[in-house]
């Protein structure tokens, strides 16, 4: 059949879907964002430090699933600021959880200036690719 697009038979370098490698990335950095949340005090885990890395942990997991989703049907600006959105947002209170606590006006200006360079990384790839 001469209208038939070839198709390449080469298996995948890590296996499986790209949703099941997403969901398996989201439970790995999930374990490590909470890890990072819980350890805020250094040294020991104490229980309240504990139930606030595993929520912390859980809620970063879904959120970054719903981003991988939701993503693709975006326009690239739109995906770019929604990467941005979420990396600022995870890196700003992970950094406000610092010992000694940092200001609200230093862990923003830290989200934001992560937001910053997310978004320009993601918006050059979503444009040159498309």
């Amino acid at each position: 059949m001469a209208q038939m697009a070839p198709t390449s038979s080469a298996p995948h370098v890590f296996g499986g879907s790209a949703t099941s490698r997403a969901g398996a990335a989201a439970v790995v950095l999930g374990l490590l964002f909470g890890t990072v949340v819980a350890q805020r005090e250094g040294g020991s885990i104490p229980d309240g430090n504990a139930w606030l890395g595993i929520v912390s942990g859980v809620v970063f997991a879904v959120l970054f699933m719903g981003v991988h989703r939701a993503a693709p049907r975006l326009p690239r600006e739109l995906r770019a600021t929604a990467w941005a959105s979420f990396a600022g947002i995870a890196v700003g209170f992970l950094y406000s959880q610092g010992m000694p606590g940092p200001s609200v006006l230093r862990s923003t200006c830290m989200a934001l200036g992560i937001a910053a360079g997310v978004f320009a990384v993601a918006f050059y790839r979503y444009y040159t690719s498309e």
